[in-house]
């Protein structure tokens, strides 16, 4: 009877612990909800012909100018360039160390345990000539993962056989001439060409600091500084302003020095001072030809990717590294602490050297994507990684910005211990979801957040990866109308530019994901070969306008596309309970279009799709009058559909 009694009581307790649990967690869900989900009127006119204009007129009087360009970055386009991302892209990892090896992070500051696939155990066949070791073996992970939380090991013997190594960069190795990248360095005229023909005014560049500063400057500069890169640099940024179009310079755009690295990168103060070495270098250099400066490129990214999963070269974080990461004196916090030193010295220098005449405007460009739960109990996971990302180091920065530069790309459905893939939603060839109304969300929350400075916003990356060329073009438009009607709420969007001209490097997914507006065909002398895109790009451009028969045009043919169960490219691995996997395949798997309204204004957000929250929804079903989805209206019914006009 004491047993049972005891059983009883430990039972109610449980019971008890599981109600506050689910209670405390829905009331976390309903703040976010009304912060973040609540569905809104688009202040956007759909009946009239002309959806959004853009003042791209200068010399208008008594209107805000407003200004389309284009973005890209060194490691992208240079070639003959030696950086971090070269090495670590020609690392083969089966040459590292036993503990380089086991350096792989697994996430667990989103979740504690590891519930999104197994380890891979290697072959026991005896036909592998391969040596039987024990070493620490890193579990397969998420792609949310690589971004955040702690590394998690199992150790087993296992044959160290070549079929494990998989190389740092994806469809890098399987690519014709990847070193070469686009050839910028020694031919800038065929991307500035491009750029130039669809009529931006502003070329966003970098300047890179491995290729200035290839040694570490420990005995003064004059030894470590490549002052013919500096020239050949201020070369390219005339070519720039020949072509008729203002220069953005970006000082740090996710490249590291080799040698910085070594040391320890953005963890140590002695790195801000190597940066405004560099710093100084380039802003005497060539600060009479830059309009916008970029101090940073989405620093919290590089710190999250470089220091705290070790998926990027420079980082080579340990066990206690990651596992401390987060903590107010972990690796995140003091890179992120002296990048906002290194900018605000960097901002007031360039506004020291800039002469009267020139007046330029500082500022960083801040990767922002919309996140949400994919369940209820995934509430807290999402608040943690926005207090991470979102606002801090915006927030440490904000009295020394002249604008406030943002990136966005998608919205991102947080499940346990990764990012799910919803199979309703539609996704980029890179695994990020296609939600037009985030920028918008965003925008008004910045807008809101730092209405008190009185500085502007500019767009300065926002793109699609897709080979199709089938969501890019709805995918520009959407974003545009997005920006659009913030701007009707009354948030000041100096302008927009594009990710990005031609189909690049993208980082550790390598050639794989397409954002180009114009291809590349890399088996034949790197030839450009415009997408539609590109010419509905500079339509965009030339008039400033977003038309409802554009946009009907470009949503129609996408339409299209699924309704014919076709499909396209994706450079995501996805495991059997719809997590994506870290990091991006040499191969694409392909994935259908998907029939959703996805149009700006038109998302309808689905509820929370844990088994608790669906029962929930069921239970409630007939007492519940529901609001009807409204049917996607067939625009062909009014409009004669015609082919896109391409000229180039």
């Amino acid at each position: 009877m004491a047993f049972l009694a005891l059983f009883v009581s430990a039972t109610k307790f449980a019971g008890v612990l599981v109600t506050l649990s689910v209670a405390a967690n829905a009331f976390s869900f309903s703040r976010y909800r009304r912060k973040n989900l609540q569905p809104f009127r688009s202040p956007i006119d759909e009946s009239s012909e002309t959806l959004a204009v853009f003042n791209v007129d200068p010399s208008t009087d008594g209107e805000k100018e407003f200004f389309f360009g284009l973005a890209t970055a060194p490691a992208h386009v240079e070639d003959r360039l030696d950086d971090a991302w070269l090495q670590f892209a020609e690392e083969h990892p089966c040459d590292k160390s036993e503990s380089q090896q086991g350096s792989q992070p697994s996430d667990a500051l989103i979740a504690s345990a590891s519930g999104d696939g197994g380890s891979h155990l290697a072959s026991s066949s005896s036909m592998e000539a391969a040596e039987r070791v024990k070493k620490k073996k890193p579990l397969k992970i998420a792609m949310e993962a690589m971004i955040r939380g702690f590394e998690k090991y199992i150790e087993e013997e296992e044959h160290a056989t070549n079929d494990e190594c998989h190389h740092n960069v994806a469809a890098w190795h399987n690519v014709p001439h990847p070193e070469e990248r686009l050839r910028f360095w020694s031919d800038p005229d065929t991307e500035l060409k491009l750029a130039k023909d669809t009529g931006v005014r502003v070329f966003r560049m970098g300047i890179d600091w491995t290729r200035v500063m290839p040694k570490e400057p420990l005995n003064g500069l004059k030894e470590s500084v490549n002052y013919a890169a500096l020239e050949r640099y201020k070369w390219i940024i005339n070519r720039v302003r020949s072509y008729g179009m203002k220069v953005m310079l970006t000082l740090f755009h996710h490249s590291l020095p080799p040698w910085a690295g070594e040391y320890g990168g953005w963890k140590l103060e002695r790195t801000v001072d190597y940066f405004m070495d560099f710093t100084r270098l380039v802003v005497d250099s060539v600060s009479d030809m830059v309009d916008y400066w970029v101090t940073f490129n989405e620093p919290h990214v590089f710190c999250l990717l470089t220091y705290c999963a070790g998926a990027w070269p420079g980082g080579h974080p340990d066990m206690l590294e990651v596992a401390t990461s987060a903590l107010p004196a972990g690796a995140f916090k003091q890179a992120m602490h002296w990048m906002a030193i290194a900018h605000s010295k960097a901002f007031e220098y360039i506004h020291e050297k800039s002469s009267g005449l020139s007046k330029p405007l500082v500022g960083v460009a801040h990767h922002v994507s919309f996140m949400r739960p994919y369940g209820l109990f995934d509430v807290a996971a999402v608040t943690l990684a926005n207090s991470l990302t979102i606002f801090p180091y915006v927030d440490s920065i904000s009295n020394q910005l002249d604008f406030i530069g943002i990136n966005y790309y998608g919205q991102e459905v947080v499940s346990g211990t990764g990012l799910k893939l919803v199979e309703t939603d539609e996704y980029s060839e890179s695994g990020r979801g296609v939600y037009p109304d985030g920028l918008y969300r965003m925008l008004l929350q910045f807008h809101e957040r730092y209405k008190h400075l009185n500085i502007p916003f500019i767009i300065t990356e926002n793109g699609v990866s897709d080979e199709t060329d089938l969501i890019r073009r709805p995918y520009l438009l959407e974003h545009l109308l997005a920006v659009y009607a913030a701007m009707i709420k009354g948030v000041p969007v100096l302008g927009y530019l594009f990710w990005t001209i031609s189909d690049n490097w993208e980082w550790a997914d390598g050639y794989g994901p397409k954002f180009g507006l114009v291809a590349v065909d890399r088996a034949n002398n790197l030839a450009r070969i415009p997408r539609p895109s590109y010419n509905l790009f500079s339509k965009v451009v030339a008039t400033g306008k977003v038309t409802r028969l554009d946009r009907v045009r470009a949503w129609n043919e996408l339409q299209r596309a699924a309704k014919e169960k076709k499909t396209r490219p994706f450079y995501r691995a996805v495991n059997k309970d719809g997590l994506m996997y870290a990091g991006g395949l040499d191969e694409p798997i392909h994935r259908p279009y998907i029939q959703r309204d996805w149009r700006f204004g038109h998302y309808e957000m689905e509820g929370l799709h844990d088994p608790l929250s669906r029962f929930s929804r069921y239970i409630r079903s007939p007492f519940s009058l529901g609001r009807k989805r409204k049917p996607q209206r067939d625009d062909n019914d009014d409009l004669v559909l015609e082919p896109l006009e391409l000229s180039f």
